[in-house]
């Protein structure tokens, strides 16, 4: 009679632990693994996904490279400080208008929002508040605004937030006219111009160190909190957000308020910069930051945009305005150059849309 041999860990005889042989493709001996898409086609695409992604910091780049060959002006400090002192405003809008865009929204108020917001600061100037009650006010006017296009949007139950921005792009513009009786109201405490106006070494404008931090803190919002992954889940499917317990209607809400809150500080820079409060301030503005987003990659059916990209697009428009002028190009063909690029910008979100689903469907692939 055979004595038994005890079973080994990892033996045929030992069921529990038996691991099959695996070899170097990770495909166990005797089966065949699965086919897997060409390497060298995997790389072209994730080449091309790259190139799209990081294409608006390419393109400011080349934008940079080309204009101070063409105009030593271009590259001198004193240049880089109006330039970033001149963006530094669409820079703040761009950054709200990304969160609203994420949520498949759009926020067209933001430049009345902004002329209100200095017009109301004015006012509390004229009426002998003191410097931390002014900011205030402006900030709280953009935040006010914000909300009513929030609430209402929301639990309104419109059909699309571009009703009410547009409702208050008018009320708002229409308001500051009539507070300040059309004209514009003179006279801003220092420390308000020194936030909006102030140039430090020679170059460095203190508006851009706000841009900076503003930049800073959204960044963390959005990639860092909770609170940033539920605005990207609503854009990406408002209806699998709301399954899965995120509060939507609050959450959009909230992007509204920050838009308008944006637009306040806007006002403040604009205000600092000026030294006054007009009704006729950001006068388009809305339509800057909106193209400045999309150029930087956000897409208009929501659930994608970075902070980053955004302040890129933001620098483009700037950078293409004031090269244009620096090169004396005709003021009337400017807009039609910053459409031109708005096209791009969309065309190119387009081909990076279906670049991704292309390599999803082959990553799906056995």
């Amino acid at each position: 009679m055979s004595t038994p041999v005890p079973s080994r860990p990892g033996s045929l005889s030992d069921d529990s632990s038996y691991e099959p042989h695996v070899t170097s493709d990770d495909t166990p001996e005797g089966e065949v693994g699965p086919e897997r898409p060409p390497s060298r086609r995997f790389g072209v695409l994730e080449a091309g996904l790259v190139f799209l992604r990081v294409g608006p910091a390419i393109g400011l780049l080349i934008l940079i490279v080309v204009l101070s060959q063409l105009t030593p002006a271009f590259a001198s400090s004193r240049n880089i400080g109006n330039l970033l002192a001149q963006s530094a405003v669409i820079c703040v809008l761009a950054i709200g208008q990304l969160l609203v865009i994420v949520t498949r929204g759009i926020d067209l108020s933001v430049g009345s929002t902004l002329a209100l917001g200095t017009v109301t600061g004015a006012l509390a100037v004229t009426a002998g508040l003191p410097t931390p009650i002014v900011i205030v006010v402006m900030l709280a006017t953009g935040a006010a605004v914000g909300a009513v296009n929030g609430i209402v949007y929301v639990y309104g139950r419109l059909p699309h937030p571009f009703i009410i921005t547009l409702a208050t792009l008018s009320v708002a513009r229409g308001l500051a006219l009539w507070l300040s009786d059309g004209q514009p109201i003179q006279g801003m405490p220092d420390p308000i111009r020194v936030i909006g106006g102030q140039i430090l070494f020679g170059w460095l404008p203190v508006s851009t160190l706000v841009v900076g931090g503003i930049a800073l803190g959204a960044l963390v919002l959005t990639t860092r909190m909770v609170w940033g992954r539920w605005i990207y889940a609503v854009g990406g499917n408002p209806e699998a957000a709301r399954r899965v317990g995120i509060p939507v209607g609050a959450t959009l809400v909230s992007v509204y308020v920050l838009s308008g809150l944006m637009a306040g500080v806007g006002a403040l820079l604009t205000a600092g910069r000026t030294g006054a409060g007009a009704p006729t301030f950001g006068s388009l503005a809305e339509l800057d930051a909106i193209a400045a987003v999309i150029i930087g990659g956000a897409s208009f059916l929501g659930g994608r945009g970075h902070v980053g990209n955004a302040i890129v697009g933001a620098l483009m428009i700037g950078v293409i305005r004031n090269g244009m002028n620096l090169l004396n190009v005709d003021s009337f063909f400017q807009p039609m150059v910053i459409g031109v690029v708005i096209v791009l910008a969309v065309e190119a979100d387009v081909i990076r849309t279906q670049l991704e689903q292309r390599f999803r469907l082959m990553q799906a692939l056995p």
